[in-house]
């Protein structure tokens, strides 16, 4: 059992198929997702060239935590990591994605589905439109699920067969600014994982270019205290060879 699969692996077969709807997303975006994923710029994505961030994840009840680097250029499908195998080896890795099959299997067993959960981690807003096998729903004002207050639920739900955890359900609680302030992820039924419930807040917010990115997720998982964030998130826009750093 990898770490990622604490914080929910999403099936592989909807990640590529993401990639092929973002250029055409506004032609599929469920209206339940439209403003909210605007609100974070993806109107703006075709000018990035290539993203970087360093997921770090901490569960101290369960002595978990881990640190992982990518570098994505989603045009090119090409992913780099830089962390650590399950025994805390040193990895460095560069692969495309479109190539997977042909990698060693620690890549396509336990890199490549680190880089799908982070990466969903932190685009979620887009994958709401990008990810046309998924449901999208707007289920009206509803209490958030950490402390008070209400704010608009936007409940996205994977299908229940094929990839990594069938039917995980990623709740969006999304504030009258368009942004997340709460999520709830939910595994599907059945789902081999250790955890089955995170509930964090969306807190952390910073400009990568144009992308709105949330860079602090704190929270519970099955009630114990998790910490998912982001750091050293930059973008590299077309046409340029300088990376931008997210402030």
């Amino acid at each position: 059992m990898t770490h990622s699969s604490l914080v929910g692996k999403i099936c592989r077969q909807v990640f590529g198929i993401s990639l092929l709807a973002s250029a055409t997303w506004a032609q599929n975006c469920p209206a339940a997702a439209e403003k909210m994923a605007k609100a974070y710029g993806i109107d703006s994505w075709e000018q990035i060239d290539a993203i970087r961030y360093t997921f770090n994840f901490d569960l101290p009840a369960l002595k978990r935590n881990l640190s992982r680097s990518w570098v994505w250029e989603p045009k090119a499908d090409r992913v780099s990591y830089a962390g650590k195998d399950k025994a805390g080896n040193p990895v460095k890795v560069a692969y495309v994605r479109s190539q997977l099959s042909r990698q060693p299997e620690n890549v396509q067993k336990e890199v490549d589905p680190g880089f799908v959960n982070d990466q969903y981690w932190l685009l979620f807003p887009f994958h709401a439109c990008w990810d046309t096998a998924a449901t999208v729903e707007d289920k009206g004002v509803q209490k958030l699920p950490l402390g008070g207050g209400s704010a608009r639920l936007v409940s996205v739900k994977y299908p229940t067969e094929g990839g990594y955890t069938p039917g995980d359900t990623w709740d969006l609680y999304v504030g009258l600014d368009n942004r997340v302030k709460q999520m709830l992820f939910r595994h599907g039924p059945g789902a081999k994982a250790p955890i089955k419930v995170t509930i964090v807040n969306w807190a952390g917010y910073k400009k990568a270019g144009p992308l709105l990115i949330s860079t602090d997720h704190r929270g519970t998982a099955d009630g114990k205290r998790v910490s998912i964030t982001f750091t050293n998130v930059e973008v590299k826009l077309t046409g340029s060879d300088t990376w931008v750093q997210a402030q």
